[in-house]
C-alpha cells in the first residue's frame, strides 16, 4: 500500500457520524438478547476489524525488520498476508511467526480500543471487492437501461459503467467497512492463538477470541 493510499484512508476516517462507544455492543445485546444470532453478528464485526488491524500490525512489523526503523503509519501492507474471520476468531495466511502474530494481536486490540479505529478499514479486505462488483452491475444496468440500444452508445455506457464504479469502490467500500462490517473490539479477548487449518485445509494461525461485557 502506498503512502498517498494510506493517507488517503486517514483522509476518510476523519469523517465520522458518531464515535465508537465502548459499552454500545454489549448494551444493544442486552437490549436485544432476544433476537437470534445477534451475539454472532457483533461477534464477527468486532473480530473483522481485530483481523484487520493485526494485518497492519504485522505488517508495520515486516517493514521495520526490512528498513531497520519502526513503522507507525498506515503505509505499510504486507500483501502476503491475508486473514478470515468468524464468531470465534479469525485465521491469519502467509508466512507469519507465531511469536510476531502474538504480539501483533495483542498490539492491534489495544490500539484500536485506545482510539486508532482507522486500523479497523484494509484496502485489500473482501468488502471492498462485492462494494465493486456490486457498483459494477448496478451501474452498468442502468447505462443499458437509460441509453440508446445502438452498440457504440451500450458499449461507451457499459465503459463508462466500469470507470465509474473503479472510482467509487474504494471510499465506499471503506465507508461499509467502517459502519457495517466491523466493529470497534471492545468486547473482544484474546483467548488463544495456534496453528490450525482453515474449513477448505489450508494451513494458518487461527487467532481464538473470547466476549467480555
Amino acid at each position: 500500500m502506498t503512502n498517498t493510499a494510506a493517507a488517503h484512508i486517514n483522509d476518510f476516517w476523519d469523517f465520522d457520524l458518531a464515535a465508537p462507544q465502548p459499552t454500545q455492543d454489549a448494551e444493544l445485546l442486552r437490549q436485544l438478547q432476544f433476537v437470534p444470532g445477534l451475539k454472532e453478528i457483533l461477534m464477527v464485526r468486532q473480530v473483522h476489524a481485530l483481523e484487520h488491524a493485526t494485518v497492519w500490525v504485522l505488517g508495520e512489523v515486516s517493514a521495520a525488520k526490512t528498513t531497520k526503523y519502526s513503522v507507525t503509519t498506515l503505509d505499510s501492507d504486507n500483501s502476503s498476508l491475508g486473514g478470515l474471520s468468524t464468531d470465534k476468531g479469525f485465521y491469519i495466511y502467509g508466512q507469519v511467526n507465531l511469536a510476531d502474530l502474538k504480539r501483533a494481536a495483542s498490539i492491534a486490540l489495544q490500539r484500536l480500543t485506545s482510539g486508532e479505529w482507522n486500523l479497523a478499514v484494509h484496502p485489500r479486505c473482501g468488502t471492498n471487492l462485492s462494494v465493486g462488483m456490486f457498483l459494477t452491475a448496478s451501474l452498468t444496468l442502468g447505462a443499458h437501461l437509460i441509453l440508446p440500444r445502438g452498440p457504440i452508445e451500450q458499449i461507451l455506457g457499459i465503459s463508462l459503467a466500469a470507470v465509474t464504479a473503479t472510482q467509487l469502490a474504494p471510499d465506499l467500500g471503506s465507508l461499509v467497512q467502517k459502519y457495517l462490517t466491523t466493529a470497534i473490539p471492545f468486547n473482544l479477548a484474546i483467548a488463544d492463538i495456534e496453528r490450525t487449518t482453515d474449513f477448505w485445509g489450508n494451513h494458518s494461525y487461527f487467532v481464538k477470541v473470547c466476549w467480555q461485557d
